[in-house]
């Protein structure tokens, strides 16, 4: 059964079941009002024989007539009896019809204050009776008929089940329409991600108008497609990247295993000169797949964020770069400073920058190190960064013209600025004032962590 149908049949049957409950109340009432006229007139006409003398007048054959009744209820079916304990029945003279006598009846008889109504069928006819104590071992009975009412109370509950019904209808019908108009941006979201599943199109949209449950859903629907979309773009722009990347390496080494492995004489010192370059060339390439692996698992971070000491951090990074660049003079600034994240990435993006400022200082030249505040700065005292490479320099595998004759994957700087969004951060490259180029990393959120596959 779909959605919209179980909406349309739910609201049919809130509506059917309120019908019913107001019916029920309107009929309880109805039935009230329309009995209260005739219980006030035998409580009246009751009290009014209670205040005569009633007597027993035996009649030309024998037979006992009830006299002294007085006027009746204004018409001319109404009924009146005198019951003796021991079951004697007494009518009047015009009256023929003759209540039923119980034996609750006869227990009224005589005792003082006692009465009750009961609703007998007389020939197919339902009435009112009540029954109260007279005199000693005896009681009255008061009757009328309730066809009227019993007819009125039909033609109401036919109208009302009439009005009950149609309400469940138009509910049901209404309920069909109003879900439709409700669940229209349900149906454009299903269509939207048919179409996707369909065509793997990741720039279909859906129209969000209004500020309603859905229309939220619909916005969160169209950013978790753009989200996908610009992952999707990521992914084919890295493995289109790495695929150039990869290629001159590999075509290079290729040529340089197959001289080495031809039979051709090579001049002195070439072969020593060639496996020196195939030895290189390999590492460049481990360094790139590294590299690669690094931004994969960046993305698809599983480790759960804890508080990190930034300053400790930065100093095991440089420990290691001292280790790396003998060559380069290193000074460090370092403040107690505790962040939320990942150690591992937070101290891989602080050792890439320090390799790259390590890259771009001449040999004694000195790289400056501060920490304080959640807060990197790695500043050098190289060329500084050219303006039309400024833009760029956190660009998966881009390359300054100044750069492309040294070695470097381009994936560096690209792995840092992924570690500060992964934390809610920020890293910013900028031109010093005396020269030479500074690196900020901020680091003031919390890190986002991938769901982890395997748990």
């Amino acid at each position: 059964m779909s959605f919209r149908a179980r909406i349309a049949i739910a609201a049919a049957g809130a509506v059917a079941l309120a019908v019913i409950v107001a019916s029920a109340v309107v009929y309880v009432v109805a039935r009230g009002e329309l009995r209260a006229p005739i219980v006030d007139a035998l409580e009246r006409r009751a009290d009014e024989l209670k205040r005569h003398q009633l007597v027993a007048i035996e009649g030309p054959g024998g037979e006992l007539f009830l006299g002294g009744v007085g006027p009746g209820f204004g018409e001319a079916r109404a009924y009146v009896q005198l019951v003796k304990s021991d079951g004697t029945v007494i009518l009047p003279p015009e009256q023929e019809l003759e209540l039923p006598v119980g034996d609750d009846v006869r227990e009224i008889a005589g005792v003082e204050g006692e009465e009750s109504w009961t609703e007998p069928t007389i020939d197919g006819e339902h009435m009112l009776v009540l029954t109260v104590a007279y005199g000693p071992n005896t009681a009255v009975q008061v009757a009328r008929p309730l066809t009227e009412v019993d007819q009125s109370l039909e033609r109401l509950g036919l109208f009302l089940l009439l009005i009950a019904g149609t309400g469940v209808a138009v509910a049901a019908a209404l309920g069909l329409v109003v879900s439709r108009a409700a669940l229209a941006p349900v149906r454009r979201l299903t269509g939207t991600a048919e179409k996707v599943t369909a065509t793997g199109d990741l720039s279909e949209r859906i129209e969000v108008t209004g500020r309603d449950e859905l229309s939220r859903l619909a916005a969160s629907f169209n950013s978790m497609l753009a989200a996908l979309e610009e992952s999707m773009r990521a992914q084919r722009q890295l493995v289109a990247d790495a695929s150039h990347e990869l290629r001159t390496p590999l075509t290079s080494l290729r040529t340089n295993i197959e001289v080495l492995a031809s039979d051709h004489a090579l001049p002195p010192g070439e072969r020593s000169r060639l496996l020196s370059d195939v030895v290189e060339q390999l590492g460049e390439m481990t360094t790139l797949i590294a590299e690669l692996i690094e931004l994969a698992r960046a993305e698809q971070q599983t480790v759960k964020p804890e508080d990190v000491r930034l300053d400790l951090a930065a100093a095991d990074a440089l420990e290691r770069a001292r280790r790396n660049h003998p060559e380069i003079t290193f000074s460090a600034t370092l403040e107690d400073s505790v962040v939320h994240g990942v150690p591992s990435t937070i101290e891989r993006a602080i050792a890439n920058l320090l390799d790259n400022a390590a890259k771009w200082s001449r040999a004694g030249g000195e790289v400056e190190l501060t920490v304080a505040d959640g807060t990197v700065v790695v500043r050098d005292h190289g060329p500084g960064i050219s303006d039309e490479d400024l833009p760029y320099v956190f660009d998966r595998f881009y390359r300054a013209r100044a750069a492309r004759g040294m070695r470097g994957s381009g994936l560096g700087l690209a792995i840092v600025r992924q570690v500060a969004e992964a934390h809610g951060g920020e890293v910013v490259a900028e031109r010093a004032e005396d020269g030479g180029t500074q690196m900020t990393l901020r680091l003031d959120g919390e890190a986002t962590v991938a769901d982890d596959p395997a748990s």
